[in-house]
């Protein structure tokens, strides 16, 4: 049996391998040289979709001959663990089923941002299933579903069908797999599901808390002899515990409570709208965005995932991207570590004003700043003001002004005579030029003064100190234009930084803040063969990165800015080629960084690209909002119902009556708005 370090020397080079080898690859002249060799319509008819929708909330790939081999990978995750799963079939249609498990809470050393507990178990930690006295070898699947739970039915030989089932406990350190074996033969047969037992304890001086046991195991198997049409089933626990500790889980109860969370994010935020597709993939980017919780020492704590990010929170991902979502969703969870993660942030305030660091680890017991400055104190106010106005608690928005307005001072700090805002980089930490001052870090420093601005008029505080923000965010919109505003490669759209020559995906984030001055020209600069690719926009012009996480923000713009039809186009084309393509069913970090990640904060971007974006939510008060839900041509009605911000539960519906919007808001039962709108100014609505 290998050592745990083996495993872990292996697994680390396999997938240091597998982020470098996209990255090293020589990139064709042709696409250097000519930015027409990336473009692709953004049809969805022009896909080739492997999936189909499965049901009320899934998704199935019937797995056909041309599909052969083919494999994917996802991660599930709960408040103690967190997985991710390679599915599919090799070159033979035979099964292959890898499962990568990480338990945040078991700390290794260096406790440093990686240093949660990793470990890879392959086909040899799966039941072997016996027929007969023989082992059966051709487990050959013809189907996989998952909707939230991954199911994967397969043919063994002409006698047998299996089923495998795979989630994660939902508070236990550990994911399950469920293995039932049916006899479809027409006579008796003597099954045998072997017992499992894998055991791994890995070295004391390699773990925070001493030694950890890794374990695979089905206690004592099963067996029987099975009639025609009867079956047998066992349950595979893999798991990771300190010494000392014992756990006791039944299967049946955990994907009860698996099911039973998956159903109830299900029914808060209800989209409905005429593309089964984006509503299937909001119901999806709800899961995503909430499941990654994790329960540390250091409080509830909201991770990103993807093998590398746990226990720890970013000013990006955490405060900027998914927080202010939370409060949409009314999920408990999700508050209570948005409240968590900005309390932790609020730790790091100083009279000094020292840049705050762009990530809390280790369960909350250090930090990662080696990036510098990547403008976070202007995410963090951004997304803390965006937070405390949905989340719609008086004491809360209290508690983080403090902390907003550290921030905003920290960013007129820190400002250039230009009137422009400084910093040493942006999220993506120098992996692409961003000047001195970059355009992300200063339009966040926009919304966050307008937002900022908004909650304390809604909280009746130092109302001279919010006309100060308003004349600060004007102020800055318009240095901006003087700073950031000009040609690039022929489009009257923004600079990214001073002498930036490329068009860079991070313009779209004036439309976010609802700034329209260059809508038409950055719109056409976003679409151009020059940014615009088949997986999404790209990072910069001439380069074949390209991160989710852009692609999102833009669509979210796109939409605020009253564009929908154009973003309408783009977005029908991404949601189905995330839901249905290739690589299922969430919306991705990067590539080639990452190997297409299922982080979670991702999702959460692509949930507020619907609430705030089509539907044009934006907070002004803590139990208010404006709206600017503008329906598609070709819909003639959407709904988002059970909005659990603003500390309601309401429901806003717009239904085309002739060549306007009636708009409807229905509060606990209760109209609170209907209005027949020509789809221009913003509707405003007090709860």
């Amino acid at each position: 049996m290998p050592s745990v370090m083996g495993k872990y020397v292996y697994f680390y080079f396999f997938f240091i391998v597998l982020m470098l080898a996209p990255a090293c690859a020589g990139k064709s002249k042709e696409k250097r040289d000519n930015p027409a060799a990336y473009r692709s319509t953004a049809s969805p008819d022009s896909l080739h979709n492997i999936w189909k929708p499965d049901g009320a909330d899934g998704i199935a790939w019937d797995i056909k001959k041309e599909d052969i081999p083919h494999t994917d990978h996802l991660e599930f995750s709960g408040l103690r663990v967190s997985s991710i799963v390679t599915y599919g079939v090799d070159e033979e249609g035979n099964l292959v089923l890898k499962k990568t498990v990480v338990w945040p809470l078991l700390r290794t050393i260096p406790n440093d941002t990686h240093a949660s507990l990793i470990h890879g178990f392959d086909e040899n930690e799966n039941a072997a299933i016996i027929c007969d006295g023989n082992a059966v070898h051709d487990e050959k699947p013809y189907q996989v579903k998952f909707n939230g739970v991954l199911t994967i039915l397969s043919h063994a030989g002409d006698n047998l069908s299996v089923k495998r089932v795979l989630f994660p406990s939902t508070s236990q350190p550990a994911i399950l797999e469920k293995v039932t074996v049916k006899n479809i033969s027409g006579k008796d047969a003597a099954i045998l599901l072997a017992p499992v037992h894998y055991e791994n304890i890995t070295p004391s001086e390699k773990g925070v808390y001493g030694a950890y046991t890794i374990l695979a195991d089905n206690r004592e198997g099963a067996a029987k002899v099975l009639k025609p049409g009867e079956s047998i089933s066992t349950v595979i626990v893999y798991s990771a515990l300190k010494a000392g500790e014992s756990l006791s889980v039944n299967g049946e109860q955990e994907l009860k409570k698996r099911e039973d969370f998956i159903r109830s994010l299900n029914a808060s935020l209800v989209l409905e709208t005429p593309d089964p597709v984006i509503n299937r993939m909001f119901r999806f980017a709800k899961l995503r965005a909430t499941e990654s919780i994790y329960a540390t020492k250091g409080g509830l704590m909201h991770g990103p995932g993807g093998g590398r990010y746990y226990a720890a929170i970013w000013a990006n991902d955490q405060a900027e991207y998914v927080n202010p979502f939370f409060p949409f969703l009314g999920n408990k969870n999700g508050n209570e570590s948005a409240i968590n993660s900005f309390r932790l942030f609020a730790r790091y305030m100083n009279p000094a004003f020292k840049p705050l660091p762009s990530s809390i680890i280790a369960e909350g017991t250090d930090i990662w700043d080696g990036a510098g400055d990547r403008g976070d104190a202007a995410m963090i106010a951004y997304g803390a003001s965006r937070f405390a106005l949905a989340y719609g608690h008086r004491t809360t928005a209290d508690s983080l002004l403090p902390l907003i307005k550290w921030c905003l001072k920290y960013c007129e700090k820190k400002m250039l005579p230009e009137g422009v805002i400084a910093s040493d980089c942006d999220e993506l930490e120098a992996r692409f030029p961003a000047g001195k001052a970059n355009l992300s870090t200063n339009m966040l420093a926009y919304g966050a003064y307008r937002s900022a601005a908004d909650l304390l008029q809604s909280l009746g505080e130092d109302k001279k100190l919010a006309g100060e923000y308003e004349r600060k965010a004007e102020k800055l919109r318009q240095d901006c234009e003087h700073y950031f505003g000009g040609k690039v490669q022929g489009f009257d759209t923004y600079r990214y930084y001073k002498g930036n020559k490329k068009l860079r995906s991070w313009i779209c984030l004036p439309l976010v803040m609802g700034i329209d001055d260059r809508k038409e020209e950055t719109l056409k600069a976003i679409f151009s063969p020059y940014l615009w690719n088949k997986n999404g926009i790209f990072t910069q012009a001439g380069d074949s990165t390209f991160w989710d996480r852009a692609t999102l923000y833009a669509f979210r713009g796109i939409f605020f800015a009253g564009e929908t039809d154009t973003a309408m186009k783009y977005f029908k084309y991404y949601s189905q080629k995330r839901l249905l393509g290739e690589h299922v069913p969430y919306a991705v970090e990067a590539w080639p960084e990452g190997n297409q990640r299922h982080l979670s904060a991702e999702s959460g971007l692509y949930a507020r690209a619907i609430t705030e974006g089509l539907f044009g939510i934006e907070p002004a008060g803590l139990h208010s909002f404006t709206c600017a839900p503008r329906l598609p041509s070709g819909w003639n009605d959407m709904k988002l119902k059970h909005i659990k911000a603003f500390r309601s539960d309401f429901d806003i519906t717009a239904k085309r009556i002739g060549d306007k919007i009636r708009v409807t808001v229905v509060n606990k039962g209760n109209p609170v708005l209907v209005k027949l709108w020509d789809g221009k100014e913003r509707i405003t609505v007090k709860l």
